[in-house]
């Protein structure tokens, strides 16, 4: 199983996409763009003409309201899952109501490579609690319960800079799984149970 968890596209574009061992004409990639709908629609259309104007092949899926065999016909042609970033919250409860988690498991038991970023990658640790963490006021969609997919045993902040050290600091003590920093332009891959860092500069650990 692959999984390659980042903080942003910039990461895949310079790093991310060359870590599937795919070459970029053979690369099929089924693009979720649910999470967006929670968030901005403007950045999701960015981040769309940004990953089509460096020559990589995608098709779109919004997963809400989907049957589970319309995402698995969808996914039938395609070599990688790639779960772009917007609202974890509305991204949650979409893959609860659709049974995504269950095609999920499907899908990377026959080796399809799983890439996630920001809200893409927190749903793959054990809770999306981190992603509560923040601030500017965005909704939670009446999503209570944080426990994610548990893919990795820990959980992630994305977007991280060095002006939200103290918060993060304090924010830490009230976790119970192991926290993963990671800056624009940082991700990890997941590889047959091994985590490596990936990115420029260098990781942030914080005590």
């Amino acid at each position: 199983m692959k999984l390659i968890l980042a903080s942003d596209l910039s990461f895949l574009l310079k790093h991310g996409y060359n870590l599937t061992g795919i070459s970029r004409d053979q690369m099929k990639i089924g693009y979720i763009t649910t999470a967006s709908k929670g968030d901005r629609g403007d950045f999701s259309r960015k981040l769309k003409y940004a990953i089509r104007d460096n020559g990589y092949d995608f098709e779109e899926i919004d997963i809400e309201g989907k049957t589970k065999e319309e995402i698995k016909n969808f996914f039938k042609d395609k070599n990688i899952i790639h779960m772009e970033g917007g609202n974890c919250f509305y991204l949650m409860r979409a893959i609860r109501e659709t049974g995504f988690a269950e095609i999920l498991k499907k899908l990377l038991d026959e080796g399809k490579i799983y890439i996630g970023t920001s809200a893409g990658a927190y749903i793959m640790c054990p809770s999306i609690e981190v992603a509560d963490w923040d601030e500017t006021g965005k909704g939670r969609f009446d999503v209570t319960d944080f426990t994610a997919l548990n893919y990795v045993p820990f959980v992630l902040k994305v977007h991280y800079k060095d002006e939200a050290e103290k918060k993060v600091k304090e924010k830490m003590k009230t976790l119970k799984y192991p926290l993963c920093i990671l800056r624009d332009g940082q991700g990890i891959l997941v590889e047959d149970g091994k985590y490596t860092f990936v990115g420029d500069g260098k990781e942030t650990e914080l005590l």
